[in-house]
């Protein structure tokens, strides 16, 4: 079996691939009309009319045969498919001279069927064929690699960035645990599992979307882990509306989110207060997500460089996944602070919504 990421020949049933070969074919006119002419004139238009129709005709046939043999070659290993595609597109270019010389003598365009310089015409065509379709076939396996290793380079950074958040409230979590392990052991023990479970999905490969359904719980039992600590000064108002379940959003997007509003917002109130969780979904296929805390009295510079890391991690790792169509913006109202993110709702098409 091959390995997908070796095997850089692209889909010769494309419409798209077709009129890249032809404008290339085109361009190989154009160079060699330039070439071989000394100046512009009747006689040079003549001989890149002539050319063009020549290339663009070893263009089409070649198409033709790599579009009926396509399925079988993508069966083949990436070596032995670029020996058949070498073959087919060699065998265009010398049926397609003899065609020429052919209709030459059809014309009366020239005087015998197999004049002298047929050979050398012939060889002359399979050779500078040979050169296009080998350079053809670099081109196809350079931007190959360079695709794969782009996203190679997409997926270690969406890693790397997730790898970065890692919950510091990890001591406080472990010291209101222990303090409930002789109090209350079935809460201790119900804490250590969704510590756990949270620590999973930071482990978790960050490449992958997640149910949206899946990420409400993990922030869950987030939450819980931080009410042992802060109690009742700690208060939690979930709003869903419209939301498929079977939505799809990049995993950890809401979890960070709760951490800075926790820290930055409620942390520094004597008082505490609430964080409010608003997810719903527009006509315009848009999954909307709105967080809000209150805005401390006293705001402490080390939260606020904190915060603006983690903004950019989440930010960044939208970007790798929706590019453009994912936004993250962040401002005040009144004595409350605002993270709103809007992002395509993605589908899993094996849930129902």
């Amino acid at each position: 079996m091959k390995d997908s990421t070796s095997y850089f020949l692209p889909d010769f049933g494309s419409l798209a691939l077709a009129a890249k070969v032809l404008v290339m074919a085109e361009a190989i006119a154009v160079i060699f009309t330039i070439a071989s002419s000394d100046s512009l004139g009747p006689a040079t238009l003549r001989h890149f009319l002539f050319l063009s129709a020549y290339t663009l005709t070893v263009a089409l046939v070649s198409l033709i045969l790599l579009r009926v043999v396509n399925r079988g070659l993508r069966q083949l290993s990436a070596v032995v498919g670029s020996l058949v595609v070498v073959a087919l597109m060699l065998v265009a270019v010398a049926a397609v001279t003899e065609g020429l010389i052919s209709g030459l003598y059809a014309l009366h365009m020239i005087p015998v069927r197999s004049p002298g310089w047929r050979l050398a015409m012939l060889l002359h065509s399979v050779l500078i064929g040979t050169v296009v379709v080998l350079l053809g076939l670099r081109y196809l396996f350079v931007s190959h690699k360079a695709q794969i290793d782009a996203k190679l380079e997409q997926e270690a950074r969406i890693q790397a960035l997730q790898s970065r958040i890692r919950p510091h409230f990890l001591f406080n979590s472990m010291n209101s645990i222990a303090s409930l392990t002789r109090s209350d052991p079935p809460r201790a023990e119900a804490a250590l599992q969704d510590l756990a479970d949270l620590f999973r999905v930071l482990l978790a490969d960050a490449r992958k979307l997640v149910p949206i359904t899946a990420e409400q719980e993990i922030s869950r039992q987030y939450l819980e882990i931080e009410k042992l600590r802060l109690g009742d000064r700690l208060q939690v108002h979930w709003t869903v509306s419209n939301v498929p379940r079977n939505a799809l959003i990049p995993t950890l997007t809401l979890q960070p989110l709760l951490e800075n509003a926790i820290y930055h917002g409620i942390e520094p109130r004597f008082g505490g207060g609430t964080v409010k969780i608003e997810l719903w979904g527009d006509h315009s296929e848009t999954l909307n997500v709105l967080i809000s805390n209150p805005i401390p009295e006293v705001r402490k510079h080390a939260h606020g460089r904190g915060n603006k890391i983690a903004m950019e991690n989440i930010r960044q790792r939208l970007a790798s996944h929706f590019l453009d169509a994912a936004t993250l913006q962040t401002f005040e109202e009144g004595d409350q602070y605002h993270v709103k993110i809007r992002m395509p709702i993605v589908r899993n098409q094996g849930m129902d919504s």
